[in-house]
């Protein structure tokens, strides 16, 4: 048996280390691109739909329901603006929610289980924060995109009086984040799918997005609802933007406490979704 000696392997540990050092530094970015690959299979159908949702849903709600609701309560319906004016903030921050709630599930379970490639990532150079905050990176990315053009479509239609409007985009995005990371950190601990996502986005998801001042005020909602409304990160994130499309008079303290809510979310959620995640992989 032969066995080579220090000096001969010396230069092949120092090229090993550093063919690593790149991936260690930049890893969560490779991450982030290989998604980005895996979606240029289904690209088409992503742009098709980041196009074609907001013309549907704001014609469906500026040229139907708001003609019916301006022809009853005037051209300043709801919160002082006309009802187009109203809902088409809710709709960006619900189209980056719905955006992160696809990619926070079954996309996970698939990386984890169904296609292992979390686990080969693990295998290489990458740790399980790199890992989750790639994933983390691209849906950014997405729901960013999506909200982009949905901002593009509502300045077609008029339905943002204020130059703050542009603001509407980062708040989808924080929006969209602090329901999805903990809801990343949920899906990085479950091991065998029996019908929890689907529990998610009937039980928890569609209440959500009927009961959080979307597409009409929450005070319109009987008291006992309401509740449900204030708990809800979607309703937190229409009021900021809201407030940032057309000026929606509400109090500073709780603008603050808007911020306070969905940064919070996000914060916790991506912390625990990391903690989970690098234990699952280490095992």
């Amino acid at each position: 048996m032969t066995f080579l000696d220090e000096s001969a392997t010396a230069p092949l540990a120092q090229e090993a280390r550093r063919a690593g050092a790149k991936p260690r530094r930049y890893g969560s970015w490779y991450v982030a691109e290989h998604r980005l690959r895996v979606a240029r299979t289904y690209g088409g159908t992503m742009i098709a739909t980041a196009i074609g949702t907001p013309f549907l849903y704001l014609f469906a709600f500026g040229i139907g329901l708001a003609t019916l609701v301006s022809a009853n309560l005037g051209p300043d319906a709801v919160d002082g603006v006309s009802y187009l004016t109203f809902v088409a903030p809710a709709l960006v921050c619900s189209a980056a929610l719905t955006i992160a709630t696809e990619e926070f599930t079954y996309p996970v379970m698939l990386g984890f289980k169904w296609n292992p490639t979390f686990i080969a990532m693990n295998a290489a150079p990458l740790s399980g924060r790199q890992v989750m905050n790639g994933v983390v990176l691209f849906v950014i990315l997405r729901m960013a995109a999506a909200s982009t053009v949905y901002y593009l479509v509502m300045m077609l239609f008029g339905a943002i009086p204020l130059p703050t409007g542009v603001l509407v985009i980062p708040i989808a995005v924080l929006t969209g984040l602090s329901f999805g990371l903990p809801l990343l950190a949920y899906s990085s601990s479950v091991t065998e799918d029996r019908g929890q996502f689907a529990i998610v986005m009937r039980v928890i998801l569609l209440p959500i997005t009927l009961f959080s001042g979307t597409i009409f005020p929450i005070s319109a909602l009987p008291i006992y609802l309401q509740w449900i409304g204030w708990i809800s990160p979607l309703w937190h994130g229409t009021q900021l933007a809201r407030d940032a499309s057309y000026g929606a008079v509400e109090q500073p303290w709780l603008v603050a406490i808007h911020l306070v809510v969905l940064i919070g979310l996000s914060i916790v959620g991506w912390r625990l979704a990391i903690r989970i995640a690098t234990k699952r992989l280490d095992k």
